[in-house]
Parts: structure tokens; sequence; C-alpha cells
């Protein structure tokens, strides 16, 4: 997936997380929404990270192409 690609889908996300809560000020999520919600925040943080690789595979001399998108666990347990 290409940078604007990937930039136009997290834009997308963001816009559908933020729907969902904005759906919901003052109430709370039902199981659905909270799972539909946890899995844009997982869709989010996947973007980001292939985003983040291309960027660093361009800053070394390397083909961004060859980044791959990483499954949601390797993702999700990265320590900040």
């Amino acid at each position: 997936m290409a940078d604007e690609e990937l930039r136009h889908r997290i834009t997308e996300l963001v816009e559908e997380e933020h729907r969902l809560e904005r759906a919901h000020v003052g109430k709370a999520l039902s199981d659905e929404e909270k799972a539909a919600l946890d899995r844009i925040n997982v869709d989010l943080d996947r973007c980001w990270d292939l985003l983040r690789q291309r960027d660093a595979r361009r800053a070394a001399g390397q083909d961004p192409d060859e980044a791959a998108t990483r499954d949601a666990s390797t993702v999700e347990n990265y320590r900040q």
C-alpha cells in the first residue's frame, strides 16, 4: 500500500472512530460498538506502523514497498 493510500485509510479510520464516539456522548457503548472501536484502534495502529516502516526504509535507502503489514498481536504489544 502506498503512502497516500495509507494516509487516506488512516483518515477514514479516524473519522469512523470519531463518529462512533460522538454518537455516544454521555452514554455507554454497546458491546458490539466497543468491539468495533477496538478493531478501529488496532487497524489504526497497524496502518501507522506500516507508514513508519515505509518512512524508515526510505530513510535507510531501502525500498519502502518491501515494508509489510505486521499482525495485530505484534503491533499491539509494542512498548512505548
